[in-house]
């Protein structure tokens, strides 16, 4: 419930700098003859970087108290909890990145039903490995880690090409797949379990 009421709130965090080209088209008449010159200039355009309390900042803090608290407490081995969440995370951050998608103007973009799916199998497949652990844990912290991190942090090198002029982690695009796989992948997973 926190994170959706926090997706209305963003936090600034940086602020980014693109030039952008720009031809116009000048048109002189000189003896009664029109003539078209190109005229090349620049634009320098800001983009604010946000951060995203309810898309970014919530679903970290709560990955952190389920690896932290959660983990340490009712997992027979932690260690092996701790390798699976992270072969599930580094999966799932691979494939979201693949998959994320600039778009001009707006930001970054997933298929919102994509990383709860990905997940939701991951973790089934994982959670039965070597020592049976928590699968949900796996679902949580592997979806949304992975997909903030795959759609958003690995894409911050392209974010000032997409001429937006307030782009927020875990915020827009993002926002409904890393909130989707928190709640789906997590219901998902109880499925096949």
């Amino acid at each position: 419930m926190l994170s959706l009421f926090g997706s209305y709130i963003n936090i600034p965090i940086k602020e980014a700098t693109s030039i952008e080209p720009i031809i116009a088209i000048k048109e002189i008449t000189f003896f009664g003859v029109k003539w078209f010159i190109p005229e090349f200039s620049f634009n320098h355009r800001k983009t604010i970087i946000a951060l995203n309390v309810g898309g970014a900042l919530i679903p970290l803090f709560v990955s952190i108290y389920l690896l932290i608290f959660t983990v340490l407490s009712i997992e027979l081995n932690f260690i092996i909890a701790y390798v699976k969440i992270l072969i599930g995370l580094i999966i799932v951050t691979l494939i979201i990145h693949m998959t994320a998608t600039p778009i001009k103007g707006l930001g970054i973009a997933t298929p919102a039903f994509l990383p709860p799916f990905i997940t939701a199998l991951i973790s089934f497949l994982l959670h039965q490995l070597y020592i049976p652990t928590n699968p949900f844990i796996i679902a949580y912290v592997s979806g949304t880690l992975g997909t903030l991190i795959g759609a958003d942090l690995m894409n911050l090198n392209k974010i000032p090409k997409l001429g937006a002029s307030f782009v927020s982690i875990g915020g827009a695009g993002t926002f409904d797949g890393i909130y989707l796989t928190g709640l789906m992948a997590v219901f998902l997973t109880l499925l096949l379990v």
